[in-house]
Formats: C-alpha cells, structure tokens, sequence
C-alpha cells in the first residue's frame, strides 16, 4: 500500500511529464480496442451475411465442381437422388444449377453466370418469392444490375449452350434486383427458376450444388462433396487475420513510444531521486521494496492511462458500436463480404486482454531501470554518487 502511494504522489509531483506519458499511452489503449473491435465487428458480421446469403450450414458440390475455375462448371452437374429430393421439399437442401452464358445488355456482350434456385426455397435469403411470382423473370442482384444498366422491368437477351452442345437464347424480364453485402452471389450472376434453367440446358431434376440449412448436415454420397462452413469461409478469415496482423504494426508502434516514454521518465527518476532513494535503504527498506516502489509506479501510470482512456475513448467507442463505421462506395466492388457500415464489437475478452497487456508491458518497462537499485550502496546513495 506505501508503494502505491508513493508511486502515486511522485507520478502527480512529475507534473505534465506524467501527464504526456499517460496520454500517449492511453492513446495507443484507445486505438488498440478500435481497431481491434472494428475488425472482430467486421468478421462476425461478414460471416453472418455469409451464412445467410450464399453457404447456410455448409454446401455438397459436384465432385467437378471448383468455382475458382469456370472451365469446371460445364459438367459440374448431376441428377438429385430420391433421399436428396425429399431433403430439398421438406427445406433442408436448396439446390442450386449453374451455367456459364452471355448477355447482351444495350448491345453489349457479357460474360454471365445463370443459376437455377427453387423459388420456394428457405434456406437461403435470397428474395427467391420473386421467381415465385414471376416464374418467368429473373433475379439479379444492385450490383449486376449497376453493371448492366438495367433497372426492374428491363428486358435482357442471353444466350447459352445445353447439354446436348447446342445454343440457344432467351430474352429474360428482370422481376426484381435485390441488395446484399455478399458480392458473390451478385456480380456476373442472374437467378431463375431451377426447373425453368434445367429445361432450358435438357438437364431434368439435375444441380450443380446443394446449400444445407443451418445446423443440417447431409451425408457425403458420390459425386457430392460437402464443404463445411470453415472450408467456405477459409478464405475471409486469412483476410481478417491478415487485416489484425497489418493494424498491429500501428499500435504496436504507439506502444513502442508510450514505454519508451515510461523507460526514459524511470531513469531519469532513479538518477534524480538518489538521495531518496538512499533514505528509504537507510530508514530500513529492503532494496526489493524499493524496487518495488518504482516498478509499481509504471504499473500505476497504465492504470491511469486506462482511466483517461475510458473517459475520452469511451464515449467514442461506444458512438461507433451504436451507430457504426461506414465504408467507402466502392469497398463492395473488392470481391469480399462488406457492409456499407461496419458496426464494432468490443468483448470481454478483448477489453480484458488489451487493459493486462497495458499494465504488463508498463510494468515490466518500469522494472528493467529500477534494478540497478539492487546494487546500490546506501550511503553513496544519500551522497548523491550513484555511478
């Protein structure tokens, strides 16, 4: 308790050097849990509209079937068995057919992929309902539908190559353009009808893939392959991983100087307080306590500096949890899951975790110039002639 306050009382008597240190330090605390908390914010909002929108509770693929490689999607398909069929009317498997096509918007050609859905399907949330209405439409998401210049309404001529290697074309009318934060479901792609889409390529009761709802998982019978949900979403956490490793090199710098600060204030502290210091030895003090007393003052100089955080960084953190970051336009066009406002999530785990690397790393600053106490000889201390 002595240590505490006299750590205390020499922190208050050091004045605005104290202070600098204390604000720079709980700077980098404030910058650590914004940063920190945007990206958590982002990755459980990004999987969730994930889930929602394009993988439900994992996918079975074609054995053929690789989406990184458009050459595979032409045999990627197969018939659905009886067992998958009953699945899909009771709600537990949404199968989807894709086909490789062009359109050709005001005279233009476009490489486009069409893609079959039941209308009646659940398990995505896709506004599938509007196939249902128009059997004879077709769904295209905000961002195909910037691409294309088209508005709801709009007619769009496309053209394909069945099954049998023959082509054929259709002019389609645009039911409805939905708008989601998960561009691959949207850019290049145009939904119909399965039904409708399997008459159009002579593939009857056939898919590409199926999407499992949440919680279900199908069992694997060839040629279908299921991909859980880490395996789909493999590719957005090395990106959330990568995006925490780059924001560490910026916090980790304002550290960095914070304790450089803490370091440098603790030895100029020890070479100006030698009489002091001399005095505690003399009057009793075990050189561990008077170790002690300059370590713990950097332990209270993070605490102070968590306080001043919370008392400015607060109100602000709290603001951007509630009312969210936004995003600049064109952050959607990057191929990646992205809101237009990222709203941050600040845990437990996080607060409690960045507050004790604060106070370690603080203290440990503090203790490192505090040794050389341990070899002093008290009277040349009360003398002032510390070498």
């Amino acid at each position: 308790m002595i240590a505490i306050q006299l750590a205390l009382k020499n922190i208050l008597g050091a004045g605005w050097r104290s202070l600098l240190n204390i604000a720079v330090l709980s700077l980098a605390f404030v910058i650590i849990l914004w940063h920190n908390g945007t990206i958590d914010g982002w990755n459980q909002q990004a999987r969730k509209d994930t889930q929602e929108w394009e993988i439900g509770g994992g996918q079975l693929w074609h054995s053929a079937y690789d989406p990184l490689d458009p050459l595979s999607i032409q045999d990627a398909h197969a018939p659905l068995s009886a067992d998958m069929t009953r699945l899909a009317g009771q709600g537990q498997l949404a199968p989807i057919l894709a086909v490789q096509a062009s359109a050709f918007p005001q005279g233009r050609m476009q490489g486009v992929l069409l893609k079959g859905i039941d209308p009646e399907q659940k398990v995505l949330k896709i506004p599938t309902e509007i196939l249902q209405k128009n059997p004879d439409g077709a769904l295209i998401g905000k961002r195909m539908a910037q691409a294309l210049k088209l508005k709801t309404g709009d007619a769009l001529l496309v053209r394909w190559r069945d099954s049998q290697g023959a082509f054929d074309a259709l002019e389609l009318n645009i039911a409805g353009i939905f708008d989601c934060n998960v561009p691959s479901i949207d850019a290049g792609q145009i939904w119909l009808p399965i039904e409708r889409l399997q008459t159009m390529m002579n593939l009857p009761g056939e898919a590409t893939l199926m999407v499992a709802a949440s919680g279900f998982r199908p069992a694997e019978t060839s040629p279908w392959v299921f991909q859980s949900e880490d395996v789909l979403l493999a590719d957005l956490n090395t990106i959330i991983q990568s995006k925490k490793g780059s924001g560490a090199v910026l916090y980790g710098l304002l550290m960095i100087i914070a304790l450089l600060a803490i370091f440098d204030t603790q030895v100029l502290s020890i070479f100006r307080r030698q009489r002091e210091i001399g005095t505690y030895i003399a009057l009793g003090m075990t050189r561990r306590q008077v170790i002690g007393i300059f370590t713990v003052e950097g332990s209270v100089y993070s605490i102070l500096a968590i306080v001043l955080g919370a008392l400015y960084g607060g109100p602000f953190l709290w603001y951007l949890a509630k009312y969210g970051w936004a995003m600049p336009t064109g952050g959607q066009d990057m191929g990646i899951s992205i809101s237009d406002r990222i709203y941050p999530v600040y845990g437990t785990g996080l607060v409690l975790g960045t507050i004790i690397l604060v106070v370690i790393a603080a203290t440990v600053v503090s203790f490192l110039p505090a040794r050389k106490i341990a070899r002093l000889n008290p009277t040349d201390a009360i003398k002032g002639k510390i070498q």
